[in-house]
């Protein structure tokens, strides 16, 4: 959690795009597509068919890879996290043999609250995975960063621990760009509690739980996920 004061700065916004691959329909279902051709071992660095591959598997899963472009940089290993957290397999910087039986028959992210609404974000606190629904389809699946679980002080005064809350809530406002708060830097923030707690973009969403209680999801997510929500209203469930 990044607490947000009143003497919030703004910074330029960077501009915002949704990515044609986190809004397409695939034109064969997921459950009927071809798995990615890759060969186990593919890794952050390595280009060709093979990454292409990968990377439209995971697309037609809702996973966002980045650009289907052949190149497995650092959106597609993100989209390799966010999957091997669902498939219940060790987050690795690499597609194992394992992730690559996955990739033919995976299984969904398990549903949190189906009751709160056919539109919905929901964030499993447990694995660290984000899942955006429209109208109880699957849009969106997002390795997320939530609180460490570390004690800490602000410089502005007050300690606590580093906690993300659960339960049900709304989103409540959209701070575009970088804004400055005393814990640091948050980009794109969409606040679900009061102007404490807020999903938004950081350049660090390491495997671990880190951030102070906020829900952390990677920079190119965040340049269109407040495009894909209703700001205020839509329904937030944390759950772990």
């Amino acid at each position: 959690m990044r607490r947000l004061w009143m003497s919030v700065l703004l910074a330029p916004a960077l501009a915002l795009a949704v990515p044609a691959v986190a809004l397409a329909t695939p034109s064969v279902p997921a459950a009927r597509t071809a798995p990615a051709a890759a060969a186990a071992g593919l890794q952050v660095g390595q280009h060709g068919l093979s990454v292409r591959a990968l990377q439209r598997r995971l697309a037609a899963l809702k996973y966002y890879p980045g650009a289907i472009d052949g190149n497995f940089g650092t959106n597609t290993l993100e989209a390799v996290w966010a999957f091997q957290e669902v498939q219940g397999l060790p987050g690795e910087d690499f597609v194992s043999a394992a992730m690559q039986r996955a990739l033919a028959h995976p299984r969904a992210p398990r549903v949190l609250d189906a009751a709160a609404g056919s539109n919905r974000i929901e964030v499993n606190l447990g694995i660290e995975v984000l899942v955006l629904y429209r109208n109880n389809h699957i849009q969106l699946i997002s390795h997320v960063s939530s609180g460490g679980g570390y004690y800490y002080c602000s410089p502005g005064g007050g300690c606590g621990v580093a906690i993300t809350p659960t339960g049900n809530f709304r989103t409540l406002s959209f701070f575009p760009g970088w804004i400055s708060v005393p814990l640091g830097f948050m980009y794109n923030s969409v606040f679900f509690l009061g102007t404490s707690y807020a999903i938004h973009g950081d350049t660090d969403v390491p495997l671990a739980p880190v951030s102070h209680g906020c829900v952390r999801i990677p920079m190119d997510i965040a340049n269109f996920f407040h495009t894909l929500v209703k700001i205020p209203g839509e329904p937030v469930i944390l759950r772990r």
